[in-house]
């Protein structure tokens, strides 16, 4: 398999069909267990972005209050054309996730074969492994930009390998540049999917420089320049108008959502150490089959770095695990958040399985001569086989019972606020996802990503009643570790309003969404 044109061929149409079971059956478990939705509140701030974009053509959250709490433009706009096109959000936004995980194990099949050349089935069985995994198929159903993000990082790998194409005729600058601009709107719209895109956008052009598939000369160099030239400019322009968007909103180019979030898990880097925080990051994606691919992946390491001591060129083949240490590295130091799953560093498994399949079938390949060997080599690929299969099934009972969270609290609760609490009167909320879709009101957002002026004292509680009450917040609405007083507070009123007191949340450790009417004293300090 090379690097010239895509072309989708029979081992495709099964990476697209095992994909599409997949979304189709997690997203049946999760209606056959109590009724289709999503495991995430977040899911629902993008909803909300999407249609009011499609309907109102606003950017905005609250309709009529243009805000930039949306962390994935790209996904945001994508979603928008199923509402302009009036298509059902559910099969629109699930239609999306399958077409990004089969993307997802389309590219990595291409991107696995090129790796390990000498073995026949790696990009078949790299692909399958892509779109079996449970948590990417758990990231295609979850209506997030999590999967779409994979698919454009492994896109953004393989155009950057397209530069060790050797051309028949000879390079050139004009080339290059076209190349580059390829590679620039990936890196664009990965960007536009997850703000971290960028550091991937920049690892390629370190990594085409330190590889140096060109020319030992100056016509090498300027082949380089080039290339570097069209990333640049395509990257640019196609960022250029979200950026002014951004800027004309927000006064900033970038959106407050990743402050908002720093600023409010800043206590972990007060309780874990940085080796913690790493591990703590990482244990969420070893519940499944990549356990058993660690000896794969530190064997297909080893190999390729033999290959690049001999061949520079091959360095590239090193870009998948510099970016997924670097994606790592930035959330160990800035956003340490392991909980639902780890979905924040999903977008590692697919670059760690380039490795773990390839250099997994390379180690079988190894012991193929000796007893021993072959059937440790062997029982290993086998039980990685078995944990990814069975982890997949369940991964769809734990996708099911995470949308019956969801569900039960965020959507109940906002359905709840809908009917019963007049929509003029200011609501204090930390999850606002459901809440805005269902019951549209001005909000005064707890996690900042809407009301950005609590990010600076978001974790001072007394500050942040403090604020409420200047505001005139009249209901409050969280779960009991969001609530930012204690509950015998006076200003929280005699008792809650609403509970759901649905069992699901309390039997995962969570707890019941309530919704207080606050009785604020005459001086607010």
């Amino acid at each position: 398999m090379t690097l010239g044109r895509f072309k989708l061929d029979k081992q495709d149409c099964l990476i697209g069909i095992v994909a599409l079971a997949g979304v189709i059956v997690y997203v049946v478990a999760s209606a056959v267990l109590h009724k289709v939705g999503f495991p995430l509140d977040d899911s629902w701030i993008h909803q909300t972005y999407g249609r009011n974009l499609a309907q109102r053509g606003e950017w905005a959250f609250v309709p009529g209050e243009p805000s930039v709490a949306s962390t994935s433009p790209l996904f945001t706009v994508l979603l928008a054309v199923g509402y302009f096109l009036h298509l059902p959000f559910f099969v629109w936004t699930f239609a999306l996730g399958a077409l990004a995980l089969a993307g997802t194990g389309w590219i990595g099949r291409r991107l696995g074969a090129i790796m390990f050349p000498k073995l026949p089935l790696a990009g078949l069985w790299t692909g399958l492994a892509m779109v079996i995994t449970w948590h990417l198929v758990w990231a295609a159903s979850s209506g997030m930009e999590t999967i779409l993000f994979c698919m454009l990082s492994l896109a953004l790998v393989w155009s950057g390998w397209r530069e060790l194409v050797v051309h028949p005729s000879g390079d050139d600058p004009r080339r290059a540049f076209k190349r580059g601009l390829l590679t620039g709107v990936i890196g664009a719209l990965l960007t536009l999917a997850r703000p971290e895109g960028a550091g991937l956008v920049g690892l390629t052009g370190l990594g085409v420089l330190l590889a140096w598939p060109y020319p030992r000369s100056r016509q090498g160099w300027w082949i380089y320049v080039a290339w570097g030239v069209g990333v640049a400019a395509a990257w640019l322009i196609v960022l250029a108008p979200y950026l002014a968007l951004n800027y004309h909103i927000d006064g900033a180019l970038l959106p407050n959502t990743a402050a908002a979030k720093q600023a409010e898990h800043a206590p972990i880097h007060q309780h874990w150490a940085v080796w913690e925080r790493y591990g703590r990051l990482l244990l969420p994606l070893f519940a499944g089959g990549l356990i058993m691919l660690l000896p794969g992946i530190l064997f297909g390491i080893y190999g390729i770095a033999r290959q690049a001591a001999k061949k520079r060129a091959d360095v590239l083949f090193l870009l998948p695990l510099a970016w997924a240490f670097v994606d790592l590295t930035a959330y160990t130091l800035r956003l340490p958040a392991n909980y639902q799953h780890g979905r924040y560093v999903m977008p590692m498994l697919p670059h760690l399985l380039l490795y773990g399949v390839g250099g997994t079938l390379a180690l079988v390949h190894a012991g193929r001569r000796q007893l021993i060997p072959r059937i440790l080599s062997r029982s290993l690929a086998l039980a990685a086989a078995l944990i990814t299969v069975g982890f997949w099934g369940i991964g769809a009972r734990q996708y099911a019972q995470d949308v019956r969270i969801i569900n039960t609290e965020m959507v109940d609760t906002a359905r709840w606020v809908e009917k019963n609490l007049p929509p003029d009167e200011l609501l204090a909320v930390h999850d606002i996802g459901a809440l805005g879709y269902y019951a549209p009101r001005p909000i005064f957002d707890l996690a900042g990503l809407v009301s950005p002026e609590i990010v600076p004292i978001i974790t001072d509680y007394q500050a942040v009643m403090g604020m409420m009450c200047e505001r005139g917040v009249r209901y409050l609405m969280v779960l009991p570790d969001q609530r930012p007083a204690p509950l015998d507070d006076p200003r929280l009123g005699a008792a809650p309003i609403f509970v759901t007191r649905a069992p699901y949340s309390p039997a995962a450790g969570g707890g019941n969404m309530t919704i207080y009417q606050m009785q604020w004293p005459e001086q607010c300090h």
